[in-house]
């Protein structure tokens, strides 16, 4: 298994569950008759794949139940309201509710109740790729259940667990884990679960190479299949087990054509069971799996009418999760075809329908663990793949210029959601809602945005006078095994190692770009970098006789939409320096901050927290006084793969992504939000793009219009040099925070003692530069 697997966020054992709790719904004449008619709407509402619509009728529910003070009924609505947020894609929202929830099932003491709400928490920890903390709640919950003698839902929540084991990795405990789900679910004659159950074990046998064991799993799930009656989840059901035997014909050659056939047969049945049913949405899953398959066996004409009726399906289902998905399809087929005008069409249909949907929906498929699922990355570099394509084929600029753009913000597109996922909450549509577009902002700035393709590299570049385009011929692995190279020797202080690479990165990145940059006296460049790029600084790359940084300022920005390029106001400036020079929770002193801190309270004026002072009380009652615009934080702090791993060190504890942007978050709804947020001393792991991620996305998180920050831990020494001048540089109106940064890495670089890129490059100016 591998990150590619998701929890299903409308799995048959979620509607099992529904189905059973809406049984166990206190009656009318105990609760209310409306706040029940609410309960069953709902229902109705999720069943049909609305679940909008059911979540306001949950959410509703919920607060009649709460007035007529009825706990159980309270209890019950926001377990469905939770259930519905969370595939919406409103993690914090369901987050909340649940914890509600827990706290009324405890209140309550009924085992059941409170094993299905632990098993809720659990799915939304999974949601939100907290792999280790959803095991716990579900393992919590299952014991629960076993103790209680809740067989059906003990082995339920078996599956579950056996899904979050998978997706850690630990492929043999999952295994165990689907097979007495499978046992318990037999026992108790829950044959939907049985079947589920056994395909998700096969799946995991797959993937232990034990292809045997896998197809007599899915047999005995297709035995056991055979003998239910016609239903929504017999067809949900045959959906799954010919998803199996799919993977199971791809892992295995020499029964390619075997296997293949036996998905292709359970995919028609399930589609006319759907169909016969008024399943919509589980039809849209056959059709389009169906077309998948003929896809792969280049059956194009085929595959393209079986696409087609997956998307009037989806469509007539209201089903964006789905429809997405095959209109994706169509654009393929259609582009494969030859036919790019259509395909360009379709495209941008599946852009569009996937633009409002949450990444958990987008992530998640229509209930079972799916090896084969696609990044929406692909999506979107598909898309502008087919536009700079299209592109080359005019012959007027202007119109070039349209599908160039076209492509830039499918890549900013993806950006944005990629952000979105990291964060995991509502921060970047809360910046893109307040900034304006960044091509005409500065006449002296160069925009450079790469997008790293399999084949090649292209770099698209807004210059004053208009957007242009330049392909590299250098493909991923190859960009890639040079950037990861570059970072590692960069950050040796004692050879020159990282030179070769430094300048083969400048021939790709820079070099063709050269004649435009000096013909339009550019003095600024600003990144927006994608993948590999994050992780390294492109200050350091060299000419062969320069580094970049002795000719141009250099900036980075995680997008173009999510930059408020309006300048700092210097008059109004006011600092709040906090930080730590003394060891604490294992981490070393950083002696010089003390120093550091004294000039930037020289340089503008303000209040320092230092040590002792420095815990989250303090910080919280100084920015809560709402006069600071500069917040400056000089301690140890790691941006890792899981935000929330990552953290800045205080005093006493350690200060997560989430609590630095509430804390910042008390400034930004003043006229005067955030300029500049500075951590000196962070650091991100070598080769961990994600990580990289989170710490170019760092201001937007916060609410900053600005970051400083820095992707190694350096000298502490040469850190308060460098921005004790960038601090001194500031003040003068006349120059860009990109420039001041400017000034402070050269001054570093010139003098002997810190010359090496590893003591200065590392400092990055993250989203406004101006």
């Amino acid at each position: 298994m591998t990150s590619q697997l998701r929890v299903s966020l409308q799995s048959a054992l979620t509607f099992w569950l529904i189905l059973l709790l809406c049984g166990t719904t206190a009656s009318a004449a105990e609760t209310g008759p409306t706040a029940d008619v609410l309960m069953q709407r709902g229902l109705s509402a999720a069943e049909q794949g609305n679940l909008d619509r059911a979540l306001v009728d949950w959410k509703a529910a919920a607060e009649l139940y709460d007035q007529a003070g009825q706990a159980k009924g309270h209890l019950q609505a926001l377990f469905h309201a939770a259930y519905a947020a969370r595939a919406l894609g409103h993690v914090n929202q369901a987050f909340l509710q649940q914890e509600l929830a827990l706290q009324l099932a405890r209140r309550i003491g009924d085992p059941q109740w409170l094993a299905l709400t632990l098993s809720e928490l659990g799915k939304t920890y999974v949601t939100s790729h907290q792999y280790g903390t959803a095991a716990d709640y579900l393992s919590q919950a299952e014991v629960i259940a076993r103790t209680k003698n809740l067989g059906s839902l003990s082995a339920a929540l078996r599956n579950d667990l056996g899904i979050v084991l998978a997706l850690q990795g630990r492929l043999p405990e999952a295994l165990t884990a689907f097979q007495d789900s499978a046992a318990g679910a037999a026992e108790e004659a829950v044959r939907d679960l049985f079947v589920r159950a056994r395909v998700n074990a096969a799946r995991v046998a797959m993937q232990l190479k034990r292809f045997d064991e896998a197809a007599a799993a899915l047999s005995e799930a297709a035995d056991r299949l055979s003998a239910t009656v016609v239903s929504h989840n017999k067809a949900d059901g045959l959906i799954n087990l010919a998803l199996g035997y799919r993977d199971l014909a791809t892992d295995q050659p020499d029964e390619h054509a075997r296997w293949l056939r036996r998905s292709a047969a359970l995919l028609q049945e399930a589609a006319a069971m759907a169909e016969e049913s008024g399943g919509q949405r589980l039809a849209s899953y056959a059709y389009g799996h169906l077309g998948h398959l003929y896809e792969g066996e280049h059956r194009l004409d085929e595959a393209l009418q079986l696409t087609r009726r997956a998307v009037f399906a989806a469509q007539s289902a209201g089903a964006p999760e789905s429809l997405y998905r095959w209109q994706w399809q169509s654009g393929r087929l259609l582009t494969r075809q030859g036919n790019l005008d259509r395909a360009l069409s379709a495209y941008q249909e599946a852009a569009a329908t996937l633009q409002p949907i949450r990444a958990e929906v987008a992530f998640s498929s229509h209930g079972s663990l799916d090896p084969a699922r696609q990044s929406i990355r692909s999506l979107y570099f598909e898309l502008a793949d087919l536009l700079l394509q299209r592109a080359a084929l005019m012959t007027e600029d202007s119109e070039a210029g349209l599908y160039l753009k076209a492509a830039r913000d499918a890549i900013e597109a993806y950006k944005a959601a990629e952000l979105r996922d990291y964060f995991r909450d509502d921060c970047v549509d809360q910046m893109q809602a307040r900034v304006t577009k960044l091509d005409a902002v500065s006449p002296e700035t160069a925009i450079i945005y790469p997008i790293i393709f399999s084949d090649r590299t292209e770099l698209l570049v807004s210059f004053p006078d208009g957007l242009r385009r330049h392909s590299v011929p250098v493909t991923a692995a190859a960009l890639t095994a040079e950037i990861r190279s570059f970072r590692r020797l960069l950050e040796k202080r004692t050879t020159r190692e990282y030179l070769p690479h430094a300048q083969q990165l400048y021939d790709w990145l820079l070099r063709p770009l050269l004649e435009d940059i000096r013909k339009l006296q550019v003095n600024t460049l600003v990144f927006v970098p994608d993948g590999p790029l994050r992780t390294i600084p492109m200050s350091a790359l060299h000419d062969g006789t320069q580094f970049l940084i002795a000719q141009y300022a250099v900036a980075m920005t995680p997008g173009l939409d999510l930059t408020d390029p309006r300048p700092i106001n210097r008059t109004k400036a006011h600092l709040l320096s906090s930080g730590l020079t003394q060891a604490v929770q294992g981490f070393p002193p950083l002696p010089h901050v003390a120093e550091e801190m004294a000039h930037l309270n020289s340089v503008f004026t303000g209040e320092q927290l230092l040590d002792s002072n420095f815990v989250t009380p303090r910080l919280e009652g100084e920015l809560k006084d709402g006069r600071y615009n500069i917040l400056h934080i000089a301690t140890h702090g790691r941006f890792a793969t899981d935000v929330n791993e990552s953290f800045l060190l205080t005093f006493d504890d350690r200060l997560t992504m989430t609590q630095l942007e509430r804390l910042v978050g008390l400034l930004r709804f003043r006229q005067d939000p955030l300029e500049l947020l500075t951590l000196s001393a962070c650091q991100t792991g070598i080769g961990d793009d994600r990580a990289a991620l989170g710490l170019a996305g760092i201001a937007v998180k916060a609410g900053a219009r600005s970051a400083l920050a820095t992707l190694w831990f350096i000298n502490d020494e040469a850190s308060s040099e460098l921005v004790s001048e960038f601090y001194r540089q500031l003040r003068d109106s006349s120059i860009s925070k990109a420039h001041a940064l400017r000034i402070a890495q050269l001054k570093v670089l010139s003098g002997q003692l810190y010359e090496h890129p590893a003591y200065w490059s590392a400092f990055l100016l993250l989203n406004n530069w101006l």
